[in-house]
């Protein structure tokens, strides 16, 4: 406990005082020619410095003020991942507003809430897909005095081009530049940074209110951990309404001079990453079943031989990042196996997807199968899992490239305490822990002793490595009282590659059973692979030869199952969930309550058809 003490002490003392504000202009004045965003153009990228972006963060700090802008004044921010929309986030922090991504597949009534939860004054929005969004609630939002539109601003007063307030801003600098930076020199390193709210899995979101302290903890702490080198390259891609993006590709670029890319649809992200290389990416589970799923396609179009080849190969991967585990050790007979099989085959196969330069790969926020990790290892990428949530700003545990465990979510970060209660819940305490939700008491999320309280059940091992089994409110008690964590059966069913989302469920009920969705890439190219004519999903899920196969994954899922996990019925949709059809968290995460609500029917017929 001593060195978790002393090692939080010297972090706090290494960025104390420390203000995004300050540290912009810092990188600003030692890298002004250094790339800091690009945007994607016709194909090619159009990149600020970030002498280029500090300025353009301060002629939008100046426009907020002209605006009217008062200290602690909030700032909704919805659109996609682009330049923009960090310039906005730092210019509202530097007029000594409060910026608040927005997710921007939130219903009307879910954006109205955040609104006025947060109490924003102003919003910016990225063109008419988002102002469709906002439209339908605006009459009971008065409080926005303000709607920037990057592209289409309507012709109201109520209104204003993105255009419009750099033309204000520039207009302000000119005349009163002190003020401007009288602003944000009063900014302090315990002033709210950022409100980000949850996804809302159990009902309306809430907001979590970050410091600038809890920020540079997260990223020092995130710095000691993977050595990311400095000036390296990412991508941006995940919404910024989302902790994890917001540190790895806002707030960390600012200490590591990063030069961030931003993909601004994630159906072109493949593309992006031959493009980018990048050092670091992260992706949620979701992300890295695509990818391989797609991988896996593009391999079983080849013949018998090659297939052969790379089978071998990433056998060779696989030993070798099993074996640097913590703990064990890579004998020498795995590190000329790898070494022979990376050169000839896993190298090329890892420059063809974009991670040749890839230091660090990560994912979180839901369990990654094993199937998936055992993948990507096989290709010799450490594809480590990290956890935390937007309460801690991101991750508190953590595996880092040199000290990692399959399967687990890491040791806890420097400086941070972790412990599980005795009902099993994992509790945390460190200076990255919010103080508690926007208007809410908080006792509601932190004991008296400061434990913050994860709500999820979980393990730890003897080396300190921990192990999240399922959300507490989400465990299936079933009508024999067994519990039982639905992510683990979920994880094993989706291992074969037709089936692209699954649900179990059974609480007070007699056995567990699944909900299914195919792989909406996936599955079409298998059908006609197999020879299968269809017209649409609907009619291959009907299809004989598609239920042998999932009835096959159900069993194979079952095998590894106790007695009582197991999946005794099952049924298959014919489409997919997204968040757009409210299945999904933003984050992509099940909306439990939304499924188990949308298909009652389907669950029932599996019990009494």
């Amino acid at each position: 406990m001593a060195d978790v003490l002393e090692v939080r002490a010297e972090i706090l003392r290494e960025i104390a005082g420390r203000t995004v504000c300050e540290q912009l202009k810092q990188i600003a004045e030692r890298y002004p020619d250094s790339p800091a965003y690009s945007d994607p153009v016709d194909g090619g990228w159009s990149t600020l410095t970030y002498g280029q972006a500090r300025q353009r963060v301060l002629e939008i700090a100046a426009g907020f003020l002209t605006l009217g802008m008062e200290p602690g004044d909030a700032v909704a921010l919805m659109m996609v991942n682009r330049s923009e929309h960090v310039l906005a986030d730092l210019g509202a922090v530097h007029a000594g507003g409060m910026p608040c991504s927005v997710y921007s597949t939130f219903a009307p009534d879910q954006i109205a809430f955040v609104a006025d939860d947060v109490a924003a004054k102003y919003a910016v929005l990225g063109g008419a897909a988002d102002l469709a969004r906002w439209e339908p609630v605006l009459d009971q939002l008065p409080e926005i005095r303000k709607i920037i539109v990057l592209n289409g601003a309507p012709a109201a007063d109520r209104f204003l081009s993105w255009d419009d307030l750099l033309e204000l801003g520039r207009a302000r600098l000119a005349e009163d530049a002190a003020a401007v930076d009288a602003r944000w020199q009063a900014v302090t390193a315990d002033d709210v940074l950022t409100v980000l709210y949850t996804s809302g899995t159990t009902g309306m979101p809430k907001g979590v209110p970050l410091t600038h302290v809890n920020a540079f903890y997260e990223c020092a702490a995130t710095d000691r951990m993977t050595a990311l080198p400095t000036q390296g390259t990412q991508i941006s891609y995940l919404t910024y309404a989302h902790i994890a993006e917001r540190v790895l590709s806002l707030y960390l670029p600012l200490t590591k001079v990063s030069h961030v890319h931003f993909c601004t649809d994630l159906a072109n992200l493949g593309a992006t990453l031959g493009q980018v290389r990048p050092m670091m990416f992260f992706g949620v589970p979701r992300v890295w079943e695509k990818m391989m799923a797609k991988l896996q396609a593009l391999l079983a179009g080849q013949p018998e031989e090659q297939q052969e080849k790379v089978r071998q190969a990433m056998a060779a991967g696989r030993a070798y990042v099993e074996a640097g585990q913590h703990g064990r050790g890579v004998t020498p007979e795995i590190q000329a196996a790898y070494e022979s099989a990376d050169a000839a085959l896993l190298s090329i196969v890892r420059g063809m997807i974009g991670f040749d330069r890839a230091e660090w790969t990560a994912t979180g926020a839901a369990p990654l199968p094993d199937e998936v990790q055992g993948f990507f290892a096989g290709l010799g990428l450490r594809v480590i899992d990290v956890y935390g949530m937007t309460e801690t700003t991101g991750a508190f545990t953590a595996n880092s490239p040199a000290c990692y465990k399959l399967g687990s979510v890491g040791r806890p970060e420097p400086g941070v305490e972790v412990r599980i209660a005795e009902d099993g819940e994992i509790l945390t305490r460190s200076p990255l822990n919010t103080g508690g939700y926007l208007g809410r008491a908080a006792e509601e999320l932190i004991d008296e002793d400061g434990w913050l309280r994860t709500g999820d059940i979980g393990t730890v091992d003897d080396d300190g490595f921990y192990r999240v089994v399922d959300r507490k409110k989400e465990l299936i008690i079933t009508a024999g009282g067994e519990n039982i964590s639905p992510a683990a059966i979920e994880n094993y069913l989706k291992e074969h590659p037709l089936i692209g989302q699954a649900l179990a469920y059974g609480d007070n009920r007699p056995f567990p059973v699944a909900i299914l969705t195919l792989d909406g890439e996936i599955a079409p190219g298998w059908a006609r692979a197999q020879g299968i004519a269809f017209t649409s999903m609907a009619e291959l899920v009907e299809h004989p030869d598609v239920v042998k196969a999932v009835e096959a994954a159900v069993e194979a899922a079952n095998v590894k199952l106790a007695r009582v996990q197991q999946i005794k019925k099952w049924a298959l949709l014919p489409t997919e969930w997204t968040a757009e059809t409210a299945e999904l968290t933003p984050s992509l995460k099940l909306k439990r309550r939304v499924i188990h609500a949308k298909y009652a029917d389907v669950i029932e017929r599996l019990y009494t058809g």
